[in-house]
């Protein structure tokens, strides 16, 4: 009988360890190398997954706990203007972003949705030193034009889905529109929503990233360099 109960009392014990090996195991998320991740986005969330340049990137905190940002993004002193505070509203009906906002967005791109863009409204040399991946370069001034038809062939017609009807620039189809630069001292991405304003593109279809890319290398969230 006491054979019995002992034998009985190691099964439980055998099956509650198994039990809560499975739980554990479930709340761990690994790396891409397969080591569990250190550093999570949110107790639930390590990493998500995006498409960029036709590539998968896994996009994730930086694991090294002693990781610091590159040495541009801390200065805290840089000369306004031009390198003035933004509002955290870009303009009236453009919806402001964090970090948690642009992966849901890069998560997205990466299962093929292609009704929202990411775009790097940064000048071209920017994005050289590392950029969101997932993200798209359209620098600010090629918003910046003249004709609403020059826009229209260089990026509205390529790269947001709007379409010509008769002359007038048609946004029913067009797509979320999500803009970056560099952060909160950085005028650029602003400068781009104006300027799709000014010819119309709905603001409820403006995405505003605010933080930029000093928030998101604050993070230790990964980056890409343009081209490669």
């Amino acid at each position: 009988m006491a054979r019995n109960v002992s034998r009985l009392l190691k099964a439980r014990a055998a099956a509650r360890w198994v039990a809560l090996s499975v739980a554990l195991l479930a709340g761990l998320t690994f790396s891409a190398t397969g080591g569990a991740l250190d550093v999570m986005i949110t107790p639930s969330l390590g990493s998500v997954e995006t498409l960029h340049e036709g590539k998968r990137v896994v996009v994730q905190r930086n694991q090294d706990r002693r990781n610091t940002v590159r040495p541009f993004f801390t200065y805290t002193s840089r000369r306004c203007p031009p390198f003035c505070l933004q509002p955290i509203v870009a303009a009236p009906g453009v919806e402001t972003y964090g970090e948690l906002e642009v992966l849901k967005v890069l998560e997205r791109l990466g299962q093929g949705d292609d009704s929202v863009i990411l775009v790097d409204a940064r000048t071209a040399q920017w994005p050289k030193r590392g950029m969101i991946p997932g993200a798209v370069n359209i620098p600010w001034s090629e918003f910046d034009v003249d004709s609403e038809g020059e826009l229209f062939d260089t990026v509205f017609q390529p790269y947001f889905g709007v379409k010509m009807t008769d002359g007038v620039l048609d946004f029913s189809d067009a797509k979320t529109v999500v803009l970056y630069c560099n952060g909160i001292w950085c005028s650029q991405s602003t400068n781009a929503i104006d300027a799709l304003l000014d010819v119309g593109y709905p603001a409820e279809k403006l995405k505003w990233y605010r933080g930029g890319m000093q928030d998101w290398e604050s993070a230790g969230l990964t980056t890409v360099v343009s081209g490669q």
